[in-house]
């Protein structure tokens, strides 16, 4: 059943500064009007009735949810409300994020280009199913579904980007970083023949023990990187490293959609109202706008939209120019000379490996995967675990509602009430989960909130349960116990809670 809400007219332009204030980001967009926003407030507001399943709750997309499927196709579905022209372009886009490329020069021209330095041949190949990434499991295992991303910190006298110029303004703490001069903004482990791979990525855990009350136990293994066999030289003493697992895909399309001015509103950099809960927005340069943007995808919400973060994994991941990374040696940086003059596949007429129409469908399909259905919304023990969730205090970051945006040009995300379980707020995690690599706004402990909708079909889609930007959660249960900084209060109640009020934690957030 399509459901919506008479929303003012509001479109889903970029979200461009006009001045040196967080708060001045907006939607290029009519506003609400004060009792619209009113209305929309006290539908998405926390519920506190846990005796029945909340209206459309079993329809986490809205009208683009699909029917739930067991099996591993769950999150390939487009979305329900797409209708036929889109389904065909969904078809097209699906048939590009399936492709694997190959090296230049090759008789296949549509395909070629691959690298010369790079992570994956596809998009698929890290998505699984369009699912979730998991680590390398051993030391013969190549990434694949993983990789780290490197930086070092900018020297003093570097020039000031027009991002930084902006954020300048703002109060904010800012800690510049920049791509290794000679390995680049991530380690690329696979290469084309005759051009060495940048290194290998090693992981070593370190097995702990939580003791939990009524006699349980649980295990968390704290993980350590490392780069073997660098290939072009020894690695610097300031190198950063932050591994990064591939997200999953569903519902991309309806998060884009959210009004910037929502996320913003919810933002509480300073903690103003003392709830230990400080939310903060990234702000990210766009490249196709050329201005800043509230930052939204990525696990510290580093791109602005899907096409950026497409157009980025294409160049960095796969090695394939594209309109906004135009540049055929992909990641291969000055210092790699024999990667930088390899043939590429942008020779004929479409100018760069993936053409403008190319980038487009394979956007139109990454936004259209679709959300499938709740499941067992309505079992007991599932609303008392949600309402162990609220009781927590996980629901503060991770927000359960929001309604989208109303926009003419993508009718299937446009005024949606979402049930996606995230505030897109960096928040500060801890010690435990810090990376200490910051990117954008985001700093070394703050990682964005993670969407929850199908984290319960990890193991049907890709045929394992391990959660987290590393992967080092092998259950939602060890996702929890790593939480800390602002979420450690939400974690210590779930360590002292009665192991029946566990469990139905875990139940729901597995029906999400």
């Amino acid at each position: 059943m399509r459901h919506v809400l008479p929303l003012l007219m509001m479109t889903a332009a970029p979200v461009l500064a006009e001045g040196p204030a967080l708060a001045d980001l907006h939607l290029d967009a009519t506003p609400r009007t004060q009792a619209e926003a009113a209305r929309i407030a006290d539908v998405v507001a926390p519920t506190r009735d846990f005796t029945a399943p909340e209206p459309f709750e079993g329809n986490p997309g809205g009208a683009a949810t699909v029917r739930l499927r067991d099996d591993a196709d769950a999150f390939s579905q487009s979305s329900a409300n797409i209708g036929f022209e889109g389904e065909l372009r969904f078809k097209v886009g699906n048939g590009l994020f399936r492709k694997l490329w190959v090296s230049s020069p090759a008789s296949t021209l549509a395909s070629d280009g691959l690298g010369p330095l790079y992570n994956s041949r596809g998009c698929q190949n890290c998505h699984l199913k369009d699912g979730r990434g998991h680590p390398p499991e051993g030391h013969g295992d190549p990434g694949g579904s993983m990789f780290l991303r490197l930086s070092v910190p900018a020297a003093e006298n570097d020039r000031r980007t027009e991002i930084e110029e902006y954020l300048a303004g703002t109060g904010n703490p800012f800690e510049p970083t920049r791509p290794d001069p000679v390995y680049g903004g991530q380690l690329q482990d696979l290469s084309v023949a005759g051009i060495p791979a940048e290194g290998r990525m090693t992981i070593d855990y370190t097995e702990s023990r939580i003791e939990l009350s009524g006699g349980e136990v649980a295990h968390l293994r704290a993980p350590s990187y490392g780069i073997d066999d660098p290939a072009y030289g020894p690695l610097r003493d300031d190198l950063m490293i932050s591994p990064r697992v591939a997200p999953p895909m569903i519902g991309l399309g309806l998060l884009e959609a959210i009004p910037a001015d929502d996320i913003l509103a919810d933002a509480d950099p300073e903690d103003a109202d003392g709830d230990g809960i400080s939310g903060r927005a990234n702000i990210v340069w766009s490249a196709r706008n050329e201005a800043p943007m509230l930052g939204r995808f990525g696990w510290k919400a580093g791109m602005p939209t899907i096409e950026e973060q497409s157009a980025s994994a294409f160049s960095g991941d796969i090695g394939i120019s594209n309109p906004l990374h135009p540049e055929h040696a992909g990641e291969c940086t000055d210092a790699q000379a024999a990667c930088r003059a390899a043939p590429n596949g942008g020779g004929d007429a479409r100018g760069t490996e993936i053409d403008a129409e190319g980038l487009e469908l394979t956007v139109f399909y990454s936004q259209n995967l679709a959300v499938p259905a709740r499941r067992d919304e309505g079992d007991p023990q599932v609303l008392r675990g949600k309402q162990v969730f609220y009781d927590a205090g996980c629901a503060d970051c991770h927000r359960p509602k929001h309604v989208t945006a109303r926009m003419e040009d993508r009718p299937e995300h446009s005024f949606q009430l979402i049930w996606p379980y995230t505030d897109m707020l960096l928040h500060d995690m801890g010690e435990g989960l810090a990376d200490h690599r910051p990117e954008g706004l985001a700093n070394g402990r703050e990682w964005r909130t993670q969407p929850l909708w199908g984290v319960g079909l990890t193991e049907q889609v890709n045929g394992h349960g391990m959660l987290l930007h590393d992967g080092r959660a092998r259950s939602v249960l060890e996702a929890i116990l790593w939480h800390g900084g602002e979420a450690a209060p939400a974690r210590d109640t779930v360590i002292d809670i009665p192991p029946e009020d566990r469990a139905a934690l875990i139940r729901f957030v597995e029906s999400l």
